[in-house]
């Protein structure tokens, strides 16, 4: 079973590929759902070794980011 982590914000690096894909209109969605309703679902990161790889969540991530949060609920996958 998955556990849920906090994880520092600025710890977690995001593969280039993935970046590509963010969509910043949807980032302030999900911000403002968030700050309404907390965040439903962690984030999805592995580790190796030196720092955690973002495998899944990259809006939620920004969304943090983008409301001044320094930790995240995350999943060590």
């Amino acid at each position: 079973m998955l556990k849920i982590q906090k994880i520092a914000v600025d710890d977690i690096y995001v593969p280039t590929a993935r970046r590509k894909t963010l969509h910043p209109p949807t980032v302030r969605i999900l911000a403002e759902d968030i700050l309404q309703n907390g965040m439903k679902t962690p984030i999805q990161v592995r580790h190796d070794g030196k720092r955690h790889i973002l495998v899944e969540g990259l809006h939620r991530l920004e969304a943090a980011k983008w409301l001044g949060e320094t930790t995240i609920d995350a999943y060590l996958v």
